[in-house]
């Protein structure tokens, strides 16, 4: 490492990182992490030697799908905070990070057996996501609609929780629709 700060991309390279990012979030989201390198770039209109140049390794393209996902998170999460009312943004943003999660467990144990620690790689994305969470939190609070005995630890288990038993309903929009019913009754003050 020399230590000079990285000159920026040049325009089509930076197309060509964004797309690639782009088809990756798409394809391992929707078929799922196994997807060769090849078969990214084939979809992205791009060479494999163009994904390699981005993403050296397969591992460091599924990492940066995560940062970007979660940096996307974090930017509808603070929207919400800023467009709804607490207890409207609250319980969106808990549907948003429900909804914005999935398939992420493979992602993390992808990257977990290349010997790559995704909480690490992650930190400051999800820093960031559970600042505003804790915010959310306190301002639904406040307003009286969420009970006030919750913290945050609690909250982030109930997320996780959630979005563990939503994989397993992922066929099944009414019974989805059903969980967050129940999780939000649980939610609200008595």
């Amino acid at each position: 490492m020399s230590g000079a700060p990285e000159r920026p991309l040049r325009a089509d390279a930076a197309r060509n990182r964004a797309r690639l990012l782009d088809v990756a979030t798409e394809v391992f989201t929707t078929r799922g992490v196994g997807v060769p390198t090849e078969e990214i770039a084939r979809a992205a209109g791009v060479g494999v030697g163009t994904l390699f140049r981005h993403f050296p390794t397969k591992e460091a393209l599924l990492e940066a799908v995560m940062v970007r996902r979660l940096e996307a998170i974090a930017s509808e999460t603070a929207a919400l905070a800023a467009e709804a009312e607490p207890a409207e943004a609250f319980f969106g943003c808990f549907r948003l990070l429900i909804d914005r999660s999935a398939g992420k467990n493979e992602f993390t144990q992808a990257l977990a057996a290349a010997g790559v620690d995704a909480h690490t790689a992650l930190q400051e994305s999800s820093a960031a996501i559970q600042t505003l969470l804790a915010d959310l939190l306190a301002g639904a609070q406040r307003a009286g609609a969420v009970r006030p005995d919750l913290g945050l630890p609690e909250l982030i288990a109930l997320l996780v929780g959630t979005t563990t038993t939503m994989e397993q309903l992922r066929t099944d929009p009414d019974a989805r629709e059903r969980i967050f019913e129940v999780v939000f009754d649980g939610l609200r003050p008595r």
